[in-house]
């Protein structure tokens, strides 16, 4: 357990060659090969004197031992029979070994020994197979390591070192290597750390190969950590169990340990530590440099504990990686260890010491950095040792020594940041945030450094989410994320500056995170949106722990709840600043303590809220109130004191209040301390008592050597006297008093700690706590590419990051800093966008617009080349309207500045040609070419002539022809070709925006946004119609109308949305114009399309669209008057496309009324009466509620004496047509409808067909002959055609009164007035009208009879004949008239008789009829009453008597007898 297999990593030795000729060719060639070795040994000592004399000489002793033993080992060679493998390789490497061991020897000779081993071990000669090799392995460690030899010139000597070097490496990456035991792989690398350290006053390729070798070394050896059991049970069984420092090795090499009895962690070392010796390594003169191991290391400190003399005997795995590692980090303190300062020299140091040793745990993490975690001892070397040095070197003055602990921290971040959760705050913020800021007195270098490594930080894909996850929503940690996002926003901001690499790289950092977080949009996350959170009851929230901190699903609602609880934990942390009372007040309403409050939970949130005022907490904490000490007393019960010296848990006490001045409060505080500390740490203080007698005894020691005013200071002796006997009556520990007092008074206790924010300082009393609560804290989160709190994220910071990278882009002059910036506003637009952060894109929005200097521009062709040549402008302008097209469904005010922008470009003229052109343009263009229609009348807002304004040159070659052209009176140059270029380049930056889809797509867009952007069009059209003082005004009101109406047809399934400010806008419009301009003609034409398009899909709005066609009828009549001709052919086109669709009688009043009004236009009655005669035609669109209007409508027509006679023809066709519908009407209801809705439906049908007969009535005064004689007839008919309608009695007296009756009175009014000049032959007319009354009355006379006012129609129709038969025409009484007026007369008494209804009766009222007849008879004709009553005697009639009374609700129905009569009467 804990140490290597031995074939792990290792390829194992080939099979042995079973062929004897290749067996033994390959004991032929390695004996071949270590013979040449011995030769070579020997033929460098042969050029020695010492040794070539003695080999000549006859003395007994002819040879060195050193000789004698390699002649022995050539003689023998070649004479082994077995296999080379099973050799102990001690018998052939021993003399070799020997050579380099002896002292006796000179470099060179030396040297050749070195480079044989190295042979021997590099041909794999020995492998794990072979026989002995772990005694041989270590033979030739042991003798490497104790190497001697006589230096004669420095050359050698590097020669011989560099040897030494590539043999250890060797004995390294031998496939022999795991049979090394874990001492002798620590006595390697102590070796070669005594080289690298002696080659410092040696040659510089010494030093690089030195340097070089350990970082192999010591990669090789940690390659095999992945590979090592995850077990450390073998590790620990050899260490004492009480003690987690790693301990020294055998032999006197030790690691000084820091941790001391009872657990400080000390800042100064053992002087017996490697250090110290390498030191004194220095002195080795030139005559012998000994590589001596025994030289290193005097043994260990009394404070550590090594492991077993067994456990490093085995073969080599977690003890010698534990000790290599904590041999690395104490290099870092090697400064303090030797009591030099960082300006020293004596030991050569600067930076180069810390780098080197950096640059191996470098090496060491980035190689085995995820296996670490299997192992505890290197993990806690890391966490306890590691950092705190990282942290103290990361603060130093070398740029150099700050990048690579930030290289380190990058890759421990990468592999270990579960494990390092606590550290990597620390880190972050008391190293790289405090210098990244020059406020805390870092050098740019420094800023420069720890800005990168911030920025390689942010570049990770998941870093910032682990930071806000497990720092920003942890109540007890720091806001590491806001912070960080903070400097990098504040650190792109060049003040009053041009741009400098410190401002690329904050924004370099700003835009990792912003596009890390663009990136991870669509991909599968929890929580994305934002929900609103709320406490419902009170909980312990410090206690509450998540149930799964790997599964997303839990921890990021977890996280966000933390960060809501810390958010409202700051807002009652400011109100209990100001005033405690209402602050707590204020906690408990958002259940953050309890409604009745306890100790424990106010402890809590004075312990755990950051932001409070620490003079406050103090005086609440010493109050002598029962409540206040029990909260004291659990306040202090949140610290964990265990394994603290107490100054150290004294300091964190005191750290998180002000101390009170009062010594009754200073007395409660130090008891509930001491309380809590006895209780933890009881090692060596007997009771709590003693523990509150040297707490005072320390708060006393350090006001005396830290105040000012205080001369007399304290010495150590002092302090151990004041202290005598506190311990139960007992002396404490000298040692222990002393080190008490040494802590103190090297380093104050802050009775008045720091408040306000900033980045706090390091000091050992907080690393220590760290390390504690290190232990309790909760499990680091590790996320994946989920966007699951990037919403939260990016609400913190994207206020700040656009106003950093806009600063930037304003400032940049770098075409690849543009697009950098450019990138980080695309990538802010997406995550607003996704995010739903409609606020954040409007900002975005406006401060783009800013850059596109069209919001500003200066004159026309200036703004041309200024736009073509200005890059920034360019992309600037590109990236706004890339940003409305893609993600336009969340702005909204921006979509004002937006459209400032696009009216900018169309008074320049550059816009496409269909911007204002609405989605279905091109398949109504189709369809109507394929209905063979005219394409003419189509209402387009692009081809619509604009009456009384010239036309405008659009377009940008439009404006630039214009530049070319010559005026007469200051001709203009031609331009140039820079010129040419910047108009081109201007016109492919318009394209590129393609604005046209903005509106083109907008019917994709949300509702709100749409809405949106139609106010922002309305609202620029009124502040053009405001200014309306030059024709561009004029045209930018159009421009947007146009662009109002193509939203608005693009939506038609959401008309509901735009409607209402569309109509009010195109009213203010119509209702302000007074003369004819393109702004009223878009409007109107506009209105009139929306309605044409909408109505077939739109229903239920076809009341509210049609009801706003009256605006035309609104318009001012010169306005009218220009456009009358157009809109009826746009009207025409509605009826006949929409007709089916126009059901509600607002609609078809508000048709018609706009028909109506061209019957006397010369230009627009013909296409008005067109679509009249389509609506009335066979009664094709005739409906009840439009009877009323088409008839008044033809009426108009027939009236008007525009165009030909004809029209008014076809006109009273049309309306005599229309009883058919109500024959129709009345059959169907009958049919389909029931008893109570058909009555209802017949009084309907009965006004309409009266207000028909009075229209026509109207007509028969009309002054053109054949006119009016066809509106007699045409009456006629209508009067008498009506079989199929069941009139009421009551309407047909109604239409004698109204219609009959007032006909013939107007027209015998017409001839005896002074307007009978103007009418022709209107003699004709009054027979034909005579005839219609006589005609009507006996058709209905049954009916008629039977009402009790027939007595007054009876005698109204006599006094009518009577006055038509003394009518004069044109002053003589008319002919036809004297003979008609009788035979008519003749002719209904008849009728009359036969019916019955004229008799002579002496029933009540018979009489009254009778005489009264007879009277008026008499005055026409007196020879009638003969000729129709010949038998009967009338002298006896008295006038007065006739007539009864007959209903008036009784309806008629002529029988054939009247009719035949009727015939027979007189026809005309």
């Amino acid at each position: 357990m804990g140490r290597m297999n031995p074939q792990t990593g290792i390829k194992a030795m080939e099979a042995e060659p079973k062929d004897y000729n290749a067996i033994h060719s390959s004991k032929a060639s390695l004996a071949c090969m270590i013979n040449s070795e011995i030769g070579a040994v020997l033929a460098v000592m042969r050029r020695n004197v010492r040794w070539g004399g003695r080999y000549m000489s006859d003395d007994d002793q002819l040879e060195h031992s050193l000789i004698q033993s390699l002649k022995v080992l050539r003689k023998q060679i070649f004479s082994w029979p077995q296999h080379w493998q099973t050799i102990n390789p001690a018998l052939y490497l021993q003399p070799f070994l020997d050579v380099i061991q002896s002292d006796e020897t000179g470099a060179p000779i030396t040297g050749v020994a070195l480079s044989s081993v190295y042979k021997i071990l590099t041909l794999d000669v020995i492998d794990q197979n072979t026989a002995n090799v772990k005694d041989a392995m270590h033979l030739i460690v042991d003798a490497v390591t104790s190497c001697r030899f006589e230096v004669t010139d420095s050359a050698s000597e590097e020669v011989v070192l560099t040897k030494i070097l590539q043999v250890l490496l060797a004995c390294m990456k031998s496939k022999a290597s795991v049979t090394l035991s874990n001492q002798h792989v620590c006595t390697i690398v102590n070796t070669c750390f005594r080289v690298v350290h002696q080659s410092e006053s040696k040659g510089e390729l010494l030093q690089r190969i030195a340097r070089h070798t350990m970082h192999e070394l010591v990669r090789c050896i940690f390659s095999y950590l992945p590979d090592v059991d995850d077990s450390e049970s073998a590790s620990t069984n050899g260490i004492n169990s009480s003690d987690e420092q790693s301990a020294g090795l055998k032999n006197g090499y030790a690691f000084a340990s820091r941790q001391s009895e009872n657990g400080t962690l000390n800042s100064e070392y053992d002087d017996q530590s490697l250090s110290t010796n390498v030191a004194s390594n220095a002195s080795i003169g030139p005559v012998a440099a000994e590589v001596d191991e025994d030289s290193i290391g005097a043994g260990i400190g009394s404070d550590t504990v090594s492991y077993d003399s067994r456990l490093m005997t085995e073969p080599f795995g977690i003890p010698c990686m534990v000790e290599i590692f904590h041999f690395l980090c104490s290099l870092l303190n090697i400064v303090e260890r030797v009591g030099l300062g960082f300006k020293s020299n004596t030991i050569a140091f600067d930076e180069d010491v810390p780098l080197f040793a950096l640059g191996l745990i470098n090496s060491v993490v980035e190689l085995v950095g995820p296996s670490i975690r299997h192992h505890p001892r290197l993990l806690s070397t890391i966490r306890e040792e590691l950092f705190q040095d990282m942290m103290k070197f990361g603060l130093s003055v070398s740029p150099l020594i700050l990048s690579m602990v930030c290289s380190i921290v990058l890759n421990l971040y990468h592999h270990l940041r579960s494990e390092l959760k606590l550290q990597l705050e620390a880190f972050f913020s008391c190293v790289i945030l405090r210098l990244a800021q020059s406020r805390y007195g870092a050098s740019y270098q420094q800023q420069e450094v720890a800005m990168e490594a911030l920025v390689d930080f942010c570049r990770q894909k998941t870093f910032v989410i682990e930071m806000y996850a497990n720092f920003d929503c942890d109540i007890s940690c720091s806001n590491v994320f806001e912070d960080i996002a903070n400097l990098l926003s504040k650190s792109a901001f060049p003040v009053n500056s041009p741009l400098s690499s410190m401002h690329m790289l904050a924004l370099d950092g700003l835009i990792a995170v912003i596009q890390g977080m663009a990136e991870r949009i669509g991909n599968e996350s929890v929580g994305s949106e934002q929900t609103l959170m709320n406490l419902d009851e009170y909980s312990p929230f410090w206690t509450v722990k998540c149930k799964n901190y790997s599964d997303p699903n839990h921890w990021a609602p977890f996280v966000r709840w933390r960060k809501y609880i810390k958010k409202r934990l700051t807002v009652g942390a400011d109100h209990f600043n100001h005033e405690p009372k209402k602050g707590l007040e204020f906690l408990q309403g958002a259940h953050l303590l309890p409604d009745k409050l306890d100790p424990q939970s106010v402890a809590c949130f004075l312990r755990y809220t950051a932001g409070l005022d620490k003079n406050l907490v103090g005086d609440f904490l010493g109050n002598h109130d029962e409540f206040w000490v029990q909260v004291l007393h659990e306040f202090a019960w949140t610290f964990d004191f265990q394994g603290m010296n107490l100054d150290t848990a004294l300091r964190l006490f005191l750290e998180t209040f002000r101390l009170p001045g009062e010594a009754q409060k200073i007395q409660r505080v130090l008891e509930a301390f001491s309380e809590r500390y006895y209780e933890q740490s009881p090692q060596i203080l007997i009771n709590k008592d003693a523990a509150l007698l040297l707490s005072y005894s320390i708060i006393l020691l350090n006001t005396d050597q830290h105040n000012v005013q205080v001369k007399k200071k304290m010495t150590e002796e002092d302090f151990i006297r004041n202290n005598r006997r506190i311990n139960g009556g007992n002396d404490l520990p000298r040692e222990y008093l002393a080190e008490l007092y040494h802590s103190i008074v090297k380093n104050e206790i802050r009775t008045i700690p720091k408040q306000g924010a900033g980045f706090p300082e390091m000091t050992p009393s907080r690393w220590i706590d760290l390390i504690h609560q290190s232990k309790k804290t909760a499990p680091f989160i590790v996320s994946d590419s989920g966007a699951y709190l990037d919403c939260d994220m990016f609400a913190i910071m994207s206020g700040p990051t656009i106003a950093a990278i806009s600063v930037v882009f304003d400032h940049a002059e770098d075409e690849e800093v543009y697009q950098t910036c450019i990138d980080g506003f695309l990538a802010v637009a997406k995550i607003a966008a996704c995010h739903h952060l409609i606020d954040v894109l409007d900002d975005l929005v406006v401060s783009l617009c800013k850059f596109t200097t069209l919001l500003n521009p200066p004159s026309f062709e200036d703004s041309l080349l200024l736009f073509g040549d200005d890059t920034k402008a360019g992309m600037a302008t590109v990236t706004v309207f890339t940003i409305a097209n893609n993600y336009g469904d969340y702005i909204r005010t921006g979509w004002r500045n937006i459209l400032d922008c696009i009216l900018r470009l169309h008074k320049l003229g550059v816009l496409p040609a269909r911007v204002a052109s609405d989605a279905t343009d091109e398949s109504e263009l189709s369809a109507e070419t394929e209905d063979h229609r005219p394409l003419t009348n189509s209402v387009s807002t692009a081809s619509l002539p604009s009456l009384g304004s010239s036309k405008k040159s659009f377009g940008l070659m439009g404006r630039f022809s214009q530049l070319l052209s010559f005026d007469t009176e200051e001709p203009k140059s031609q331009p140039s070709e820079e010129e040419l270029a910047a108009h081109k380049r201007f016109l492919e930056t318009i394209q590129k925006c393609h604005i046209d889809s903005i509106f083109a797509d907008s019917k994709f867009l949300q509702a709100e946004s749409l809405s949106q952007l139609a106010r922002a069009l309305i609202l620029a059209a009124e502040r053009a119609q405001k200014g309306n003082t030059s024709p561009e005004d004029e045209d930018t009101a159009v421009f947007c109308l146009e662009l109002l109406i193509a939203i608005t047809l693009n939506n038609r399934d959401r008309i509901v949305l735009l409607w209402q400010g569309v109509y009010e806008h195109i009213s203010n419009i119509v209702q302000s114009s007074v003369m004819p301009c393109t702004l009223v003609e878009k409007a109107v034409f506009g209105l009139l399309r929306i309605c044409q398009r909408l109505l077939p899909y739109k229903e239920n709005l076809a009341d509210e669209l049609l009801r706003s066609l009256q605006l035309v009828l609104k318009l001012d009549a010169r306005v009218a008057d220009v456009y009358c001709e157009q809109i009826t052919q746009e009207v025409s086109r509605l009826v006949k496309a929409n007709a089916s669709h126009v059901r509600s009688q607002i609609g078809w009043r508000t048709i018609i009324s706009l028909l109506s009004i061209t019957a006397r236009h010369p230009e627009a009655a013909e296409a008005g009466f067109d679509t009249l005669m389509f609506i009335m035609s066979d009664g094709a669109h005739l409906l009840p509620s439009n009877y009323v209007v088409c008839v008044d409508a033809s009426r108009q027509f027939a009236e008007s004496r525009v165009g030909e006679g004809e029209r008014s023809i076809q006109a009273l066709e049309l309306m005599a047509g229309s009883v058919d519908c109500l024959s129709r009407w009345a059959s169907e209801a009958k049919k389909t409808m029931g008893e109570e809705e058909a009555v209802r439906m017949c009084q309907d049908i009965g006004e309409m067909w009266l207000r028909l007969v009075q229209a026509l009535r109207k007509v028969c005064l009309d002054q053109r002959e054949e006119v009016r004689n066809h509106a007699v007839l045409l009456l006629q008919k209508c009067l008498r055609g009506v079989d199929g309608i069941n009139l009421p009695h009551g309407l047909w007296l109604q239409s004698f009164d109204v219609v009959i009756f007032t006909m013939v009175d107007d027209l015998l009014e017409i001839v005896q007035g002074q307007s009978q000049k103007n009418y022709r032959n209107v003699e004709g007319t009054l027979i034909l009208a005579l005839k219609l009354l006589s005609k009507v009355f006996l058709q209905l006379l049954p009916d008629l009879s039977q009402l009790t006012t027939f007595s007054k129609l009876w005698l109204g129709v006599l006094d009518r004949m009577e006055k038509y038969m003394n009518v004069k025409v044109r002053g003589r009484k008319s002919e036809k008239l004297q003979e008609l007026v009788p035979e008519l007369l003749k002719n209904t008494l008849l009728v009359m008789k036969t019916r019955g209804v004229l008799v002579q009766s002496s029933a009540s009222g018979g009489d009254s009829v009778w005489e009264l007849t007879w009277l008026h008879v008499k005055n026409i004709a007196p020879s009638l009453q003969s000729e129709v009553f010949p038998d009967q005697d009338l002298s006896h009639n008295k006038p007065g008597e006739g007539g009864g009374v007959v209903s008036d609700t009784v309806g008629s129905n002529p029988s054939t007898e009247t009719l035949s009569s009727e015939g027979a009467a007189g026809g005309s």
